[in-house]
């Protein structure tokens, strides 16, 4: 189960995170009040075991080049993109970085063609994104079989594994349900987060796992 902590904004919470469990940790550099700027998540990525947690930059109606530029800028493995980004801008990213989760909203009319985007994963968020809402679970029916499902919205210690029951993803995401205040974690909420959230993953047999030495840097001498 890849279970990420999202909403990342000192290198203290990142450790916090690694050492809980949590084997993903998220950075946001869209307009939030736990938005953080590339040169601090390369301080902080720095410090993470670069072979055992996936890091995660999320973007929002960013420009493709500018999500590459800041994912290898920031030592990163993975963008997550939160926008209105179209298919052929979603693959032309994830032609260029080692990993690409694109975000839709649960009920979306795009979710169920979400295979177009070419991403590694779809991140299904309440239809407002970042609201700390939690949706209607069944809307995961939507996605194509097959497809790599990250869940959110509204997550915490005390839903994540009903949720997990009922969505059966292969990864979740968790950002305020974890936190002591906006971009601050509270150490018990990570730690009971993952430990319900790997329990669920065990007694459903959902997720698929994720290490981040899955994925190869990318080669800038193959882009032509």
């Amino acid at each position: 189960m890849l279970i990420k902590v999202c909403g990342t904004t000192s290198e203290d919470d990142a450790l916090l995170a690694v050492a809980m469990g949590a084997n993903a940790v998220g950075f946001i550099f869209a307009p939030s009040p736990r938005r953080v700027s590339v040169q601090r998540v390369s301080d902080i990525v720095k410090r993470l075991p670069r072979d055992e947690v996936l890091t995660v930059g999320v973007f929002r109606n960013d420009a493709p080049q500018r999500v590459v530029e800041v994912v290898y800028g920031a030592g990163l493995h993975a963008a997550q993109l939160h926008g209105a980004e179209t298919p052929a801008e979603t693959r032309w990213i994830r032609q260029r970085i080692p990993m690409v989760i694109k975000a839709l909203p649960a009920g979306d009319p795009r979710v169920p063609q979400a295979a177009e985007y070419g991403a590694d994963a779809i991140l299904l968020d309440a239809p407002n994104p970042g609201s700390g809402k939690v949706f209607d679970w069944a809307l995961a029916g939507d996605l194509p079989e097959g497809q790599r499902l990250v869940l959110a919205g509204g997550l915490n210690p005390a839903n994540v594994a009903a949720a997990i029951r009922a969505a059966k993803p292969w990864g979740v995401d968790v950002a305020s349900g974890v936190e002591a205040a906006p971009g601050t974690k509270d150490p018990l909420k990570v730690k009971e987060f993952v430990a319900a959230a790997r329990e669920a993953a065990l007694s459903v047999g959902a997720g698929g796992g994720a290490v981040a030495s899955r994925w190869a840097p990318y080669d800038w001498a193959d882009d032509e």
